[in-house]
């Protein structure tokens, strides 16, 4: 059975979504996996909890409008990631 880290390593160079136990989402192009971080780049990194936009309509408007970079460069801990997508496979409704 592979790995997570082993299964985000084939999104290299894909604008990715990755959703986290926190109020976190974090959507950018993922460049690299290590053991412990996912390193992206244009990310936006958006905080549900400042917010009333729900992680899943911030994701579907991102998706349908484009990446609002809000850092050049961004690593996430593989440990917080709950689940994970290309942006280019969110469904557009």
């Amino acid at each position: 059975m592979p790995s997570l880290a082993d299964e985000l390593k084939a999104l290299i160079g894909h604008d990715v979504v990755l959703d986290t136990r926190t109020s976190f989402v974090y959507i950018g192009k993922l460049e690299s996996v290590g053991e412990h971080l996912l390193d992206l780049t244009d990310v936006d990194v958006y905080d549900t909890s400042e917010t009333h936009t729900r992680k899943e309509v911030y994701v579907y408007e991102t998706r349908k409008y484009g990446i609002k970079r809000n850092r050049s460069r961004c690593s996430v801990r593989i440990t917080e990631v709950v689940s994970f997508s290309r942006l280019e496979d969110v469904v557009e409704f």
